[in-house]
């Protein structure tokens, strides 16, 4: 069953390869750590949530609005396949309904803040801004080539954007939902530019963040998507 459909665009990614062993206390129960050429990766992403519609409806003056989120990514062998998927950190979005229904439907940790963002598109560049604020302003901010181009085959790119699971730990439980997305073009990054205090937003796990040059930086284009209803595995 479909629980949201709507579109996540303009996705600002900034990966960080990290020790595995800090991620192990956010492990679910059944998943383990997914590697891309022996990497560890933790990412900030920033995005758009449009057109949101829940169980088919749209909800008034919750359509449109950022998230911006601290992932990392899983993998669980179900059968003679493995499930790909990402463990979320902290999810931010700027109203507190969003957070209400995300908390209590899929036990996620969802925390409303201020945002705002900048999108803007030129000749040559597309530039992507994406603020949130607690005591202060925090931002992701990329500018790319104005022209999206397929993933490539086995790309550090498909391997960040191609997990489809959701997997969420809450004391001894572990529980997953789908998320289903055609494969998403992405744009050449030409700079980019980061204001954030990782242990303020994050904790003390994540403070060593402020201290890492990213591995690399992304901006995808996005899609429709659509998140379906969660199961609990254990």
């Amino acid at each position: 069953m479909n629980f949201l459909k709507a579109e996540w665009r303009k996705l600002a990614i900034i990966n960080y390869k990290v020790n595995p062993e800090i991620l192990l206390e956010y492990l679910p129960t059944g998943t383990e750590l997914d590697f891309y050429k022996d990497k560890c990766y933790v990412s900030l992403v920033g995005f758009m949530f449009l057109k949101t519609k829940l169980l088919g409806i749209p909800i008034p003056f919750h359509r449109n609005f950022e998230e911006v989120n601290l992932r990392f990514y899983v993998k669980k062998k179900e059968g003679n396949e493995w499930k790909r998927g990402v463990v979320f950190i902290k999810e931010i979005v700027p109203k507190p309904a969003l957070s209400w229904v995300a908390n209590l439907v899929y036990n996620e940790n969802y925390k409303t803040m201020r945002m705002k963002n900048h999108i803007q598109h030129t000749e040559n560049n597309c530039m992507v801004k994406y603020s949130w604020k607690d005591k202060s302003w925090h931002s992701i901010e990329i500018t790319s080539d104005n022209t999206a181009f397929p993933m490539g085959k086995d790309s550090e790119f498909e391997f960040i954007t191609e997990h489809y699971y959701g997997f969420t730990k809450r004391l001894n439980k572990t529980s997953e939902y789908e998320v289903c997305h055609p494969k998403w073009d992405c744009y050449k990054v030409k700079n980019y530019q980061l204001e954030i205090c990782f242990n303020k937003i994050y904790g003390k796990d994540f403070e060593f963040l402020n201290h890492e040059k990213p591995i690399s930086v992304m901006l995808a284009e996005g899609s429709e998507i659509e998140v379906k209803t969660k199961k609990y595995l254990i």
